[in-house]
């Protein structure tokens, strides 16, 4: 009995280490990014803790939301390199790697209509409209709330067209959502990116789940509703969801419970490793039994679909629509139930420091 204490004592201790690693490195990047700005960049990049732009996000295009902060595309070639260090340090190389295509597929998505304006297929009034939209690699902000250190509370928001990454500190506590991804094109049909898809396995592990259910399944998980024009939970609606509806876990034979952990790791594991550990611990503690799965719209690729998985402690969402019977066009969001912009740790903090 001694030495199961001492080994799980150790866990503990090792498991608590390695998430203070980790968010110390997420200090220290985001510290060194800082200094690579002139005092002029750090006004813009430095905002109040208190300022009610941090719990606000929205995936529109900067046409459409001009955003706070420090515009990318302004950064100094050694303030992207520090601030690429950021991204690394919170997501995992798949998720590092989305955030970077999603907006290389601004660029493309600006080029795809500009070559439909050249061939005729557009109007004047059109190409017009569209390049007010402001798609662009560049067109991106960071913004950092409070100072970035190991006590107090921080937080770190980067956003524009179809990316919102929000990271929330609180005594080197940190949470991570929510966390959107989109992207427009979902596959690029054109052009020498030919084939890019950011959000490949968010589809192709959806369609794979959904189509394992037998038709006994299928008609408690597929729902005759219209396919939404774009996730439930986004940010002009209640940003949680308090109904559960479709198949349970607990209704799933093993292999469709091993393609639906595959689909829900598949956005967990956009986050660096020790987050996505803690994730995945909370999943696995509440058990698969306890996850919903719902879908809407067509069981094929490129015609427009929605999904759902929901659980007491997350929620995914997906959606792919597009112009006509094309749908070619992905929302995603992780979120994790009271944790969005930190709102636990926050409270936690203000709890410990009015005690203290």
């Amino acid at each position: 009995m001694k030495k199961l204490i001492t080994l799980l004592t150790f866990l503990v201790i090792s498991v608590s280490t390695l998430k203070a690693q980790t968010a110390n490195k997420i200090i220290l990047t985001t510290q060194d990014f800082l200094k690579t700005l002139d005092a002029e960049q750090k006004s813009q990049v430095m905002l109040s803790m208190d300022d009610s732009l941090r719990s606000k996000w929205t995936n529109l295009p900067l046409g459409l939301a001009p955003r706070a902060g420090l515009r990318y595309g302004d950064f100094s070639e050694e303030s992207k390199i520090k601030f690429h260090k950021i991204l690394s340090a919170i997501f995992s190389s798949q998720g590092y790697l989305k955030s970077f295509s999603i907006m290389q597929v601004d660029d493309i998505l600006h080029e795809l209509f500009e070559i439909q304006y050249k061939e005729g297929k557009i109007p004047e009034n059109t190409i017009k409209m569209i390049r007010g939209l402001n798609w662009d690699y560049g067109n991106y902000f960071a913004a950092v709330w409070g100072e970035p250190t190991a006590d107090g509370t921080w937080g770190l928001k980067f956003e524009g067209h179809h990316i919102s990454i929000n990271l929330t500190m609180a005594n080197s506590e940190y949470s991570l959502t929510p966390l959107f991804f989109g992207s427009d094109p979902a596959v690029v049909e054109q052009t020498q990116y030919a084939g890019l898809r950011p959000l490949s396995k968010e589809e192709d592990y959806g369609f794979w789940f959904v189509n394992l259910l037998n038709d006994e399944q299928k008609a408690k998980a597929v729902f005759e509703d219209k396919v939404p024009g774009d996730i439930i939970t986004s940010p002009d609606r209640p940003q949680w969801i308090s109904e559960y509806r479709g198949i349970k876990g607990s209704e799933l034979n093993p292999e469709q419970q091993k393609v639906l952990h595959y689909l829900i790791e598949e956005y967990i594991g956009n986050l660096e490793t020790q987050k996505a550990e803690e994730y995945m611990a909370i999943l696995h503690e509440g058990g698969l039994d306890e996850v919903y799965f719902s879908w809407i719209g067509s069981l094929e690729p490129m015609k427009a679909h929605y999904y759902l998985i929901h659980s007491p402690d997350f929620i995914i969402e997906y959606d792919n629509v597009g112009f006509l019977d094309n749908a070619n066009h992905i929302h995603s969001i992780l979120r994790k139930n009271n944790s969005d912009f930190g709102a636990d740790i926050l409270r936690k903090h203000r709890m410990d420091h009015n005690h203290n």
